[in-house]
């Protein structure tokens, strides 16, 4: 896997600013397939669903706003398609990264078009930390995003349905998720709400990947979260991290358990740290994820932070253009890794300070056949 991430939530990587026309999208857009063809990447994550949005023809929600700045827009094209197939074209995957739950990263519901889901479902939204979100504990919120997303893996040949590590919102202090009225309905089975909460992803993840399967089955699932499953000073069995986030504890996501599971087929930690960084090591964090995958029928790729090279606001390590390709070369010592997810696009295509460059000088002399 060599494996770069194409976000288009608040235009990071694509389209540069909403508003463009359809032909000047689409050339951007090819742009960025050909920086992943020169720099023999194999992969392309292409976000499709930023806000509970599409970027294709949807009978479930509407064009998203950073194509054309207004929500429900048509932009006169079809980007995922044409992701698909010119991606196809020039040998790369092109995996469908959908975002499950945010819905607006601001908390009026009336900045929404009127025909959105959230509006005609006012109690499936939550608002929290600024932003709005859908309610993970509600069966038919679960439902509908799972049609919204299954609407494009029955539409185009994806490779595979990609989730980033958006679950139940990163906590944000002195507030309160409020899934109180859910919680007294659906979670007298559980032990305490944490628990609960987490089921409710689990059923995101093993109903989306069993769905997956029986619409198009040579289409893959994989997920990307946060670095830290959880620290060792909470569980025996984390890693030995001292990270200020656990997706276990504070994003309800048991991502340990999908991998020995075996629910998903590959799993990309977004190791977005140095070699050395005292709270969370890259050195410590790959081995950990690589004795969690050793065994499992599910596949370890390493998510590389690509963006932080050569900005002044990180570490130093993060000034040495070798940094990421030393991750690389720490990497091929562990079998179970077997390839790694850049971020992010725009990154790759400026490079500032030539840290992609130094990977593909060091390790990516010849092209890859992307994973099967």
């Amino acid at each position: 896997m060599r494996g770069v991430w194409l976000a288009t939530v608040s235009n990071r990587d694509w389209p540069s600013r909403p508003g463009l026309t359809a032909a000047q999208q689409r050339t951007e857009l090819i742009a960025h397939l050909d920086a992943a063809v020169r720099d023999r990447l194999n992969t392309v994550i292409f976000q499709v669903r930023p806000t509970a949005d599409a970027l294709w023809p949807s009978p479930y929600e509407p064009w998203s706003q950073y194509l054309t700045g207004t929500q429900g827009v048509a932009p006169g094209w079809d980007p995922l398609k044409t992701a698909v197939e010119e991606a196809h074209v020039r040998g790369l995957q092109l995996h469908a990264w959908f975002n499950p739950y945010r819905i607006a990263n601001n908390t009026d519901v009336t900045k929404l078009v009127a025909s959105h889901p959230a509006r005609k479902h006012p109690n499936w939204v939550v608002p929290y930390g600024g932003k709005l979100y859908y309610n993970p504990g509600l069966p038919q919120v679960r439902a509908f995003v799972e049609n919204a997303i299954l609407d494009a893996v029955r539409k185009y040949p994806v490779d595979a349905v990609h989730f980033d590590d958006y679950f139940y919102p990163y906590p944000v202090a002195g507030q309160t998720f409020d899934d109180d009225a859910a919680y007294d309905t659906y979670g007298s089975a559980f032990p305490n709400r944490a628990a609960w909460r987490r089921a409710n992803i689990d059923k995101l993840i093993r109903e989306t990947a069993t769905r997956i399967k029986t619409i198009r089955p040579g289409t893959r699932f994989g997920i990307s979260p946060f670095g830290v499953w959880r620290n060792i000073a909470t569980d025996p069995r984390g890693s030995d991290t001292r990270a200020g986030v656990q997706t276990y504890d504070d994003l309800c996501a048991d991502t340990r358990k999908w991998v020995r599971e075996g629910w998903i087929d590959y799993i990309v930690p977004q190791l977005y740290w140095n070699i050395g960084f005292a709270a969370a090591d890259y050195a410590k964090l790959l081995p950990w994820w690589a004795e969690v995958a050793r065994g499992t029928k599910t596949r370890l790729y390493a998510g590389e932070a690509l963006y932080k090279a050569g900005d002044p606001a990180q570490p130093a390590a993060w000034q040495d253009p070798a940094e990421l390709s030393r991750h690389l070369t720490l990497a091929a010592r562990y079998p179970q890794v077997g390839g790694h997810v850049f971020f992010a696009a725009r990154e790759v295509a400026v490079d500032p300070i030539g840290a992609m460059a130094r990977v593909v000088a060091d390790h990516y002399r010849q092209p890859a056949k992307p994973p099967r």
